[in-house]
């Protein structure tokens, strides 16, 4: 009798795993992991191409400090935020991640602008494979910014749903931050590359 006591018990907890979300709330939250990582690998090779990228803009563009200091103090932000899966679970460490991300993207514009000033810049064949790369890049970045964003809303909505809350009470799972939605369309936009020939000599 204990038997069939303990089997039924057992077959009554795993329904009512499967029938709060439990498994649901599983599988979201590795796709949510995974969209994560996936936007942290992006933001990271955007960042190994800065320096690359602000060498060649120096070697032509030497009096254009203030904003090539800015690039590198933005890239050095950014790479003083420990970016680890953890960080999805601290909203204010997301938003100082969310801030660093921002303010680089910003000094790379502000850096592709200056080039507009320098055609033996543009001209040259490193930057503008460094400059195909950043876009190429920010592409990325913002498919990557967009799967996460759709990962956080699945999961904070079963989070938020009865029966599976309750499920998610139980074994502590909490809302994730996600990208603020102010400025997300500016934010996501890969900057502008527009090659001017170089005036023939």
């Amino acid at each position: 009798m204990r038997k069939w006591l303990w089997v039924g018990s057992v077959a009554l907890l795993l329904l009512v795993l499967t029938s709060c979300g439990y498994n649901t709330l599983q599988r979201q939250d590795e796709q949510l992991k995974a969209a994560w990582s996936e936007v942290l690998n992006q933001y990271e090779r955007r960042a190994d191409l800065v320096p690359n990228l602000v060498n060649t803009v120096q070697g032509y563009a030497t009096h254009e400090q203030q904003v090539l200091v800015a690039v590198a103090e933005a890239r050095a932000r950014v790479g003083s935020i420990q970016a680890t899966p953890e960080l999805i679970n601290d909203p204010a460490a997301f938003a100082k991640f969310q801030g660093a991300q921002a303010e680089l993207s910003n000094a790379l514009t502000r850096l592709l602008a200056v080039a507009e000033s320098y055609p033996q810049l543009k001209a040259d064949a490193s930057f503008r494979d460094l400059q195909a790369q950043l876009e190429g890049t920010e592409n990325r970045v913002a498919v990557a910014r967009n799967r996460y964003i759709e990962a956080v809303q699945s999961y904070n909505i079963t989070i938020r749903s009865f029966p599976s809350n309750l499920t998610a009470r139980m074994f502590g799972y909490e809302v994730k931050p996600n990208f603020a939605v102010a400025n997300e369309a500016e934010i996501s936009k890969p900057p502008q590359v527009r090659f001017t020939p170089a005036p023939n000599r």
